[in-house]
């Protein structure tokens, strides 16, 4: 029994030394980055401090591209009808005064059969009103005749102007019809120019008063719609400039500038409208209605500051590579840093982080590293 227990005591221990090496020869893990010399140089990597730079203070909110309400119609009619023609589709321009459509119904020759009739009957009672009075006056007739010629006169007078005003809204000519000129159908027309930007019309489609037929857009006075908070109300005033992005459509940042500020606070969310006027020549790459991201200029700071290709962005968290050591070879440790603003070519670097002004950080081949 003795015989068997020393060998697996021998090799037990010979194993616990093994394993006991094992440990002492693996690398104590320091977090740390390295980088040779040589692969600094040959990367064209670069280290320095932080710098002050000049930041914008800025707001942010949101909205979208829209139109003043007098650059934006919606089509429709007061007395409804079946669409004759059309030859528009959405995306079409248009110019005002221009035919959009035509449609037919037969209660438009209602219509302007009621206005022949009361057309023809008025010229009989002006001239009866105006005999009348001549009597009265002259105390040949009773006064009752002359205030039912007046009253008669006066009443079929309004009718035919009421007559003459529908048939002008319809587009009818109220001297074609006098002339026994009679027509079912009626063409509507563009009140503005601009942009179709809806269409709900086919040829032989039941059009009701209250449908919308079609919606025109001028495009040439696109401008910003945006909801400002409560409490950064205070803050904007017109002429700051203004920077927004299209996040669905485009990166690109377009500028604009507040022309307007609201004076009422509208809704549950406690906003504010703020109207921004739009760059020329930006307009046309926008669209009604488009969402954007906006951020409004309201005050300048001096911050610290480190190239935006000095920044790692990894999990909506912000870390930059501070310089540990640099003897034998670059050794980096990553340091989680808050931002602040940004601009185009610097971000800055909050005061409650580890770096300051005297932090030897990398800022060129970050990217490098970092994959």
């Amino acid at each position: 029994m003795k015989r068997i227990i020393y060998p697996l005591l021998i090799t037990s221990l010979l194993f616990s030394c093994k394993d006991a090496k094992k440990v002492q020869d693996t690398p104590k893990d320091d977090g740390l980055i390295t980088v040779t010399k040589q692969q600094f140089e040959s990367s064209g990597m670069q280290i320095a401090s932080p710098t002050q730079q000049d930041f914008n203070v800025v707001v942010k909110c949101s909205g979208k591209i829209d139109v003043p309400p007098q650059n934006r119609a919606q089509i429709t009619t007061f007395i409804g009808g079946y669409v004759k023609s059309t030859h528009l589709l959405v995306g079409d321009k248009v110019t005002k005064g221009e035919a959009l459509l035509t449609l037919q119904n037969t209660e438009f020759l209602d219509i302007q059969k009621e206005y022949l009739e009361v057309a023809e009957q008025i010229n009989y009672l002006k001239s009866e009103y105006e005999r009348q009075k001549t009597l009265y006056d002259e105390k040949i007739s009773s006064q009752k005749n002359y205030l039912k010629a007046e009253s008669d006169y006066r009443k079929t007078k309004a009718m035919y102007q009421s007559l003459r005003e529908k048939l002008l809204m319809l587009n009818i000519n109220p001297a074609q019809v006098e002339k026994g000129k009679l027509t079912s159908v009626i063409t509507i027309y563009s009140p503005i120019s601009g942009d179709i930007v809806i269409m709900n019309a086919n040829v032989g489609m039941p059009i009701a008063p209250s449908d919308v037929i079609l919606e025109i857009v001028d495009t040439q006075h696109l401008h910003l719609e945006l909801a400002v908070f409560e409490k950064d109300i205070l803050k904007i005033k017109e002429g700051q400039k203004i920077e927004f992005t299209v996040p669905e459509a485009t990166k690109e940042v377009f500028n604009a500038e507040v022309h307007l500020v609201g004076k009422s606070i509208e809704g549950n969310d406690r906003t504010i409208n703020v109207h921004g006027h739009l760059e020329d020549n930006i307009k046309q790459k926008l669209l009604t209605g488009m969402f954007v991201e906006a951020g409004i200029s309201v005050d300048t700071k001096k911050g610290l500051a480190i190239p935006t290709e000095a920044l790692i962005t990894e999990s909506n968290k912000n870390f930059v590579l501070l310089l540990d050591s640099s003897k034998k070879e670059y050794s980096f440790k990553k340091v989680k840093v808050l931002i602040g603003e940004k601009t185009e070519k610097y971000v800055e670097i909050l005061p409650d982080n580890e770096i300051n002004a005297s932090s030897k950080i990398l800022i060129k081949g970050v990217f490098d590293i970092a994959n």
